[in-house]
């Protein structure tokens, strides 16, 4: 094992060995951020896109970021939601309506019914976190859902839902309750939303921790969440590939109905060697070259290994959102 990958696997151990704690476990500071926490209950249409991948009852965690009831969570929690319901610490239930869902990023926003007193977490800046920092993971639950960790990695994360996070936080030892739980720095600011728990925290070793949404992503986009729906400027082109990196190549494990890939013939099994004559060999890689070629609406083509042979698709790309019927969210 390299040198480098060694001290990164210490850190690791570090944590696992003498878990960090910088916020006290109580005291009316504490409190407050632990008021912000918040329940998010997502129920889902049969018919949803998402229904058979991601369920019809769907729950996790999310944080009050304003005074107007303003809550940010993991988008795929609310993502084609007809109902939602956020449970507050003080045991009310109140209904909340989708506001917006960003599929670049991964964030999600939904906004309370009626007019209350809440406790809201400041936006920290989340892009001077760096390994061995010390972090709290908070999911909705109180003190007892409160995990002290450390950032192990700042890096690049590519998922087979054609998503790709250029700076993810990744930190160990996991939290459990992952979905939309909050992470915090030493001032109790939020820095991170919980998206993932994975094997590999610390790159190209078997570190069980969680990835993050950094909220560096959400403040420069947070004035056209909450007033469009969606971020601004054109929307990344969607092929409706899911994909698995197999032994250096990347394979296709099923696509999308109603997808560009589907209408195009791509199948199951299939093994994408190129796009557009340019190799590819990594999810990474995949969604860089398509990205480049320009804004959903381009034709994408696309090289196959179909064993024995090679052929040749072109996928007219859309707009995911498009494929996933959200219509207009942003205020009513």
């Amino acid at each position: 094992m390299r040198v480098a990958a060694l001290l990164r696997f210490g850190v690791y151990l570090l944590v696992l060995l003498h878990p960090p704690s910088i916020l006290p476990a109580a005291g009316p500071v504490f409190g407050d951020v632990l008021a912000a926490i918040v329940k998010v209950r997502a129920h889902i249409p049969p018919d949803a896109r998402t229904a058979a991948s991601l369920g019809l009852e769907r729950e996790g965690s999310g944080a009050f970021i304003d005074s107007d009831g303003l809550v940010v969570t993991i988008g795929y929690l609310i993502m084609e939601a007809a109902a939602v319901e956020i449970d507050l610490s003080d045991g009310r239930t109140l209904p909340a309506r989708v506001i917006a869902y960003d599929h670049d990023s991964g964030f999600g926003l939904l906004r309370a019914e009626g007019s209350f007193e809440h406790q809201s977490l400041r936006l920290g800046d989340s892009s001077v976190l760096g390994a061995s920092d010390p972090v709290l993971v908070a999911s909705y639950g109180g003190h007892a859902k409160v995990q002290p960790v450390r950032v192990v990695s700042r890096r690049l994360f590519a998922g087979y839902w054609e998503y790709l996070l250029e700076d993810a936080i990744f930190t160990a030892p996991p939290h459990q309750e992952f979905g939309g739980a909050a992470l915090l720095n030493e001032d109790g600011a939020l820095v991170g939303i919980g998206s993932l728990v994975v094997s590999d925290s610390v790159a190209q070793e078997f570190s069980p921790g969680n990835m993050f949404v950094p909220t560096e992503r959400l403040s420069p986009i947070l004035a056209d969440l909450i007033a469009k729906g969606r971020a601004p400027g054109p929307a990344h082109p969607w092929l409706g590939l899911y994909c698995q990196e197999v032994a250096g190549r990347l394979q296709v494990r099923r696509v999308a109905a109603d997808s560009p890939a589907a209408q195009a013939d791509v199948r199951s099994g299939d093994v994408i060697l190129a796009v557009g004559g340019e190799a590819i060999d990594s999810l990474a890689s995949f969604y860089q070259a398509v990205w480049a070629r320009g804004s959903a609406g381009i034709q994408v083509p696309i090289t196959l290994l179909r064993a024995p042979e090679i052929t040749e698709v072109v996928l007219s790309s859309i707009d995911r959102h498009t494929w996933l019927r959200l219509g207009t969210l942003g205020p009513k």
